[in-house]
Order: structure tokens, then C-alpha cells, then sequence
């Protein structure tokens, strides 16, 4: 953060007048809102990997040159972890169509004109924006191919379906795994940039109610119905078969002012696309929900599922194998009770799904996403660090804290590929994640931080010391420490500072209101 406020007073001339932190979802990124005494604000990013933030930066600048509706980068720290964007409000359209989310998405005619604005955007994106891109420069990968598909697949596999407890081949499922990247991938000369997070919550409304598009910084080349898919079946949108059949048509439409569209191929692979997004989203929504415990994933699986068990009966699989395993998961006693919320009850208010999650997070362990309400002036700090180099000094006086060794979870440092990434890089995490070992490592890890930090609160102490090691200080280590350090910040409220000393990070992570 310190870094941050000197490149926005080196920037701007002066200290802002005020600094609002704004909400996080799933990314490890922090935003804040900069607001100057004349009213104008601007939006400053602290991230955690050099490369993500390039790709971005790289891609604003890009964007912006072909007058596109993104954000522009106005200024970029030395060390390039830290940035300044323009603000493009307040308002993002996930929040302006929460009325009719919450009537079980019966949209008034003002919210269905917004989604048909910004769908009709997508494809300038995807077709204008690729012009003359250095694809090359995106982050992590460069486009969407196999490997790609596997990635979000497995992240399925071992974040989701694992947890559920569900008997399955595995080799089975991979085979039935390879024919859908296959399949999925197509015909790599017919790719666009793929946005990869299009969604509701990544666009923000002008003061003229004209869409304006954030995160972008995954992005990749890559089939376009991937987009479409994200936008419309947002799983918890609750978008009707009628509005979503209007605003594919819209989208292709707005698509035929820049290619040919064979619209009869493109519905046939949209049904595929829609299966793999479903897919991918449950990956992340089991991680980021059992595992790191964060409310807003958790409240998303029940529409998910909902939308798998929608796509299951409505036609042919052309993977059987695959089509059994989800059948067989869907229809799991956890997520069998009253499947459906009624048509004017909220999503994620008490419906027979939430439940069937509560009943899935009791196998893995406790789930809280409440604050200690009388926490004091307690500061934990995390650090990750080689053990060739030696245990972090604790220079608080109090003689140290807990230290944890990683060593025993499988090492991505010995592939080459993971070489010259950390923890904190997107390859690297989903490699810990779909190997599983870190996560059962971890989980016991939050049970004893979560009990000593809660006794320290009670107890008025003001200082906690957590540190991760691993043979570089590189990969296991740095993704421990950054996950505690997470996990502790969302659960308590309280101050957490990390120190990733082999790679010279170092991050605060401020005390929250209540």
C-alpha cells in the first residue's frame, strides 16, 4: 500500500484526499479508490505477480489504441507490482440487475436493454481487440489449446468432484477429458481474444449506462463461444432460455460486422462451451468456497449446479463417460433436496441448494465466513522463505511463531516450465491445486491459525508470527504464506503482513471495518 500512495503522489502532486479499499472477490489482487479534493478519482492496483500486471498493462495500452471501452493505465510503480487506472465507476452491472436476480430473473425491460448493450459489445472486443495483438504478451498462456483445457478441467476434478466423495474412473475421465479439449479448441485460425472472465461483475455502467469493461488480464487467443457461454450462463444470473436465445442473437448479430458467422455450427459448439464453463466455474467456486472460504463462491455453487443439471437434460453428451459421472453427481442426496428456489425467492437465501452445499463443506471441515467481532490490535505476520537461506528472524522480541514445512507436497520447482514462476503465478497455483497435496496440507494449517488467532484476539496479545518453507523459497512456500495470509485477513478483519523474502515482496494487507 505505501508503494502504492507514493506513485499516486509522485503522479498526482499530492497525497489524495481520501483512499477507499474496495471489495475482493477471487482474484489475489487489491483495488483502491484515490479521490483527489477536487471530487476525480482514480483506481489504484496492488498485485502480486509482475507478469499478470504487465499483461494487463500491455493489453490496456492495446485496447486503448484501438479506442476500445477499458480502462487506461496512467502510471506504473518501478518494481511493476503496483499501477494507477482510470475509474469507470461505481456501478457494475451485477449490482444494477440485482432486482431481477432476486425475482428469479424476470428482468425489466431497462435490465434486458443493458444486457443486450453489452453483449453487443463483445465481439469489437474479441475481433477489433485482436487486431495486431502480441498474443505473446498475455498472461499465462498465450492461447487457449489443450493444455489450457486440461488446466480448467482438473481444476474441476480435484477442487470440486473429489469433494464431493463421488466413486469415479479416473482414467475414463480423462479420456472423455482429451475429446473434449479436442474437440473444444477446434480450429485454432478461426480464434479471437478470448476475454476469459466475461461476466456481469467485470462491467461497470457510465453515468449514460454505457458498458464499460474491467480484467481483462487473462485474456488469450482462443474460440469466442468461451465468452458467450461466461456472459450467459453466469450461474447466478438466473437468465431465462428466451433472454439468453435474444441475446445470442444479438451477440451474433454484432459478430457479422466482423466475420462470418455459420450460425447453425456456432449454436451446435455453444452447447459444449456451455458444459465446459460449468465445469470450470465449479473448479473455482470449490476452492475458492470449501477451501478458502469465501461467502460469494460458496452462495455461486447452487446456481451452478443447477445449470449442469439443466444442460444434462436437455440433450444428448457426446462424452458418456462424462455424462454418467455428472449425472451420477448431480443427483447426490447433498444436492437432491428441493433443487430449486421458487421463482421469487432470492438466490442463495436458505434454498434447498445452499443446504446442499452446507452438507458438502461439513465433510471437509468447518466453514465460517463471520468476523471475530472483538478483535484488537492484533498483527500477524506471514513469511515465506528457503530453508538453505535460514528461518526468518523475528525481530518483534517475542522469540517467533509458528513455522511450517512444505517440503513434503509435491515440488512444481522440478519441472521447467514452473522454473522461473513462484507461488504466486497462475500455472503454479493451478498445478499445487489440481495435485491436491498442498490443499490437504493447508486445510490443517487454517484449523490451527484459525484457533490461535482467535484465542490471541481474546486474549489482547498484538503479535503472531506464521512462516512457510521450502527448499527455493519459490513455489510451495509462497503460495502457503499468501493463502494463510488471505485466509486470516477475510475470516478476522485484522492487519496481515506478508513477507515472500526470497522473492523481495512484501504486502499489508489492512484491518477491515466491521
Amino acid at each position: 500500500m505505501e508503494e502504492l500512495l507514493r506513485l499516486y503522489e509522485d503522479w498526482r502532486g499530492c497525497a489524495p484526499q481520501s483512499v477507499e479499499q474496495l471489495p475482493g472477490a477471487g482474484s489475489n489482487r487489491t483495488y483502491y479508490r484515490f479521490r483527489d479534493a477536487e471530487g476525480d478519482s482514480l483506481i489504484g492496483v496492488v498485485g502480486t505477480s509482475r507478469e499478470e500486471n504487465e499483461a494487463f498493462i500491455y493489453l490496456a495500452g492495446h485496447f486503448g489504441q484501438k479506442r476500445l471501452p477499458m480502462p487506461r493505465v496512467v502510471a506504473v510503480s518501478t518494481s511493476r507490482l503496483c499501477y494507477l487506472q482510470t475509474d469507470l465507476g461505481h456501478r457494475s452491472l451485477f449490482d444494477v440487475l440485482s432486482e431481477g436476480r432476486e425475482k428469479g430473473g424476470r428482468y425489466a425491460p431497462e435490465e434486458k436493454e443493458l444486457l443486450r448493450r453489452t453483449i453487443a459489445e463483445l465481439p469489437r472486443i474479441q475481433f477489433v481487440g485482436a487486431e495486431g495483438l502480441d498474443f505473446g504478451r498475455c498472461y499465462p498462456m498465450a492461447s487457449m489449446d489443450r493444455t489450457a483445457v486440461f488446466f480448467d478441467l482438473n481444476y474441476f476434478k480435484y477442487c470440486f468432484l473429489k469433494t464431493t466423495g463421488l466413486d469415479f474412473n479416473e482414467v475414463k475421465l480423462e479420456e472423455a477429458f482429451s475429446e473434449m479439449a479436442k474437440d473444444l479448441v477446434g480450429d485454432p485460425d478461426r480464434h479471437a481474444f478470448q476475454y476469459r472472465d466475461f461476466q456481469a461483475r467485470n462491467v461497470m455502467l457510465d453515468r449514460d449506462g454505457q458498458p464499460r469493461f474491467i480484467d481483462f488480464q487473462g485474456g488469450r487467443r482462443g474460440p469466442v463461444e468461451y465468452d458467450v457461454a461466461s456472459f450467459l450462463w453466469q450461474a447466478s444470473a438466473h437468465y431465462a432460455p428466451e433472454l439468453r436465445h435474444e441475446l445470442m442473437a444479438t451477440y451474433l448479430d454484432a459478430a457479422r460486422l466482423y466475420t462470418d458467422v455459420d450460425e447453425g455450427r456456432f449454436r451446435e459448439r455453444m452447447r459444449l462451451f456451455v458444459l465446459f464453463r460449468t465445469l470450470q466455474v465449479l473448479g473455482a467456486y470449490g476452492f475458492r468456497g470449501y477451501f478458502e472460504r469465501k461467502k460469494h463462491f460458496l452462495d455461486s455453487i447452487a446456481p451452478a449446479i443447477r445449470n449442469l443439471r439443466e444442460w444434462l437434460s436437455e440433450g444428448e453428451c457426446p462424452y458418456p463417460y462424462l455424462y454418467d459421472v455428472l449425472s451420477r453427481m448431480v443427483d447426490l442426496p447433498a444436492f437432491r433436496t428441493e433443487v430449486s428456489a421458487q421463482p421469487d425467492e432470492p438466490c442463495g437465501k436458505d434454498t434447498g441448494m445452499e443446504r446442499a452445499a452446507d452438507v458438502l463443506r461439513a465433510d471437509i471441515g468447518p466453514v465460517s465466513v463471520s468476523r471475530y467481532d472483538g478483535r484488537g490490535p492484533l498483527v500477524v505476520r506471514v513469511f515465506s522463505f528457503s530453508y538453505k537461506k535460514g528461518i526468518p528472524e523475528d525481530t518483534s522480541g517475542n522469540g517467533g511463531g509458528y513455522v511450517f514445512d512444505c517440503r513434503s507436497t509435491h515440488n512444481p520447482g522440478r519441472y521447467e516450465p514452473y522454473k522461473a514462476l513462484t507461488g504466486l503465478d497462475e500455472p503454479v497455483i493451478r498445478f499445487l491445486e489440481e495435485d491436491g497435496e498442498i490443499l490437504t496440507f493447508l486445510d490443517s494449517v487454517y484449523k490451527l491459525a484459525d484457533a490461535h488467532v482467535a484465542r490471541y484476539l481474546r486474549r489482547g496479545f498484538t503479535d503472531l508470527m506464521f512462516a512457510f518453507g521450502c527448499t527455493g523459497g519459490r513455489h510451495r512456500s509462497v503460495y502457503s504464506a499468501q493463502h494463510l495470509a488471505e485466509h486470516l485477513h477475510a475470516k478476522f478483519g485484522i492487519e496481515v503482513r506478508i513477507c515472500h523474502r526470497e522473492q523481495n515482496i512484501e504486502r499489508i494487507l489492512p484491518p477491515t471495518e466491521l
